[in-house]
């Protein structure tokens, strides 16, 4: 098929590559002339594992374009994606000006017989109004289809790949069955294909992560209590884990959710809930919790250094919201590196891929180690906000011989309470009891 994918952020050059990967004729679109001229010569402006390789595979093999003309992309496209951008708005909900003025620019370029397919993630309504727009904007009726994404970043070409199942929202069968298609080289493995009314799939994609983020702001929740009364949240975890209706996805306590869908598809469900005149009690939980979860490691510190960071050194692992990726999009780490810059502490800072990020806000602020052993030369103690895996198993005899005290403030729960008691170390952890040297 010949498809047009407009926008190449995140969402949109994953799915137009691995649309194109499966044989498709793909011309993806942006405004950003930088950065399709990036795109153009092989450079890819976002980390994800596999990616690149995929853009260079097909770009070479002429399944896969880039450019910034709109008209052309659209003109002879069977389905045109709409992978723009929605970022929450000053109300808390989803902003969908860049979505319309695509939705404008691209009617009277759409062929008769084209869908437009929107992938971005959008409030229920959108795909009604997108089709009363381009009614009026045409002067016909098309076709507009709902495919929202369950994309994780650091597993998205794996999810598109081999994906849990696939939602579309449709007014005409015959598009759900072109889209089918379009799918079927993905769902070979007998994963559902769902089709549902527009307003279904736009709701699911928002009730999908806010049920998500619940699990991790409940499993938070929790953590915080059993260190208070004794316990530890590991033992606990495993306890309701192991009941089938409840299962371990997602339980694992730590400094919070942040990154591009969480915060702001809560927020932007909270904000459907209150344009329906009902009180989204449960989602503002979900969101206050998550904001003072991310303070966790700082509230742990302050209490250690009884408030005095000024003057003090620390080494900051991990930037990113999570690991396998770039992002930092209400990362927590940026939470606890505002509070102690504010505060008059130095900071030694590591992670492998979100760094240049990091750089571009804080510029010379912060001091940038290509090694995360680099960062513990001189700290007084080391902060661990994201659990990548090179963090898991570092030498701790040479972790300890680097700080100049052997002090760890865990965000991840990545080590042993036993053997970090039997090393000497000050260990504080999440939901867990801390172990004093």
């Amino acid at each position: 098929m010949k498809i047009a994918m407009v926008g190449t952020g995140y969402v949109g050059l994953v799915t137009g590559t691995c649309f194109a990967d499966s044989g498709n004729r793909v011309t993806c679109v942006d405004i950003n002339a930088a950065k399709i001229a990036d795109l153009n010569a092989g450079k890819i402006p976002i980390y994800e594992p596999g990616l690149e390789e995929l853009v260079v595979r097909n770009s070479e093999a002429g399944r896969l374009k880039f450019t910034t003309d709109l008209a052309a992309a659209v003109k002879d496209a069977e389905l045109v994606y709409l992978g723009v951008g929605t970022p929450q708005g000053d109300d808390g909900a989803a902003d969908l000006s860049a979505l319309w003025a695509v939705v404008d620019g691209l009617a009277p370029h759409l062929k008769p017989d084209a869908a437009v397919v929107i992938k971005s993630t959008v409030p229920v309504g959108t795909n009604a109004e997108t089709f009363a727009r381009l009614r009026e904007k045409t002067g016909r009726d098309c076709h507009v289809a709902s495919n929202p994404e369950f994309l994780k970043e650091g597993a998205a070409i794996d999810d598109f790949m081999k994906p849990d199942r696939v939602v579309v929202g449709v007014r005409d069968p015959q598009v759900g069955e072109k889209l089918r298609l379009l799918y079927a080289p993905f769902l070979r493995t007998e994963k559902p294909f769902l089709v549902m009314s527009p307003e279904s799939a736009e709701l699911t994609k928002y009730v999908a992560n806010a049920m998500l983020a619940t699990k991790i702001s409940f499993i938070n929740t929790m953590a915080n209590l059993t260190e208070k009364l004794g316990g530890d949240i590991n033992d606990v975890r495993r306890g309701i884990g192991h009941d089938s209706r409840i299962g371990f996805a997602f339980l694992f306590p730590g400094v919070g959710y942040g990154g591009s869908c969480f915060p702001k598809d809560v927020r932007a469900l909270e904000a459907m809930f209150e344009r329906a005149g009902i009180d989204p009690v449960m989602l503002k939980a979900v969101d206050v919790i998550n904001e003072a979860q991310k303070r966790t490691l700082l509230d742990k510190m302050t209490e250690f250094y009884e408030g005095q960071f000024a003057g003090k050194t620390f080494a900051i692992w991990g930037l990113a919201f999570k690991p396998r990726t770039d992002d930092i999009r209400e990362a927590p780490a940026l939470v606890l590196i505002d509070n102690l810059l504010a505060a008059g502490a130095k900071l030694r800072v590591h992670d492998p891929e979100a760094a240049d990020n990091v750089r571009a806000i804080y510029g010379d602020k912060l001091t940038y180690c290509d090694q995360p052993l680099e960062t513990l030369d001189g700290a007084d103690a080391l902060a661990i906000n994201t659990e990548w895996a090179e963090f898991r198993q570092p030498d701790m005899n040479d972790v300890k011989r680097r700080l100049n005290a052997p002090v760890i403030f865990d965000g991840r729960n990545l080590y042993d309470r036993g053997l970090m008691q039997e090393l000497g170390f000050t260990y504080y952890s999440i939901g867990r009891q801390t172990v004093r040297s």
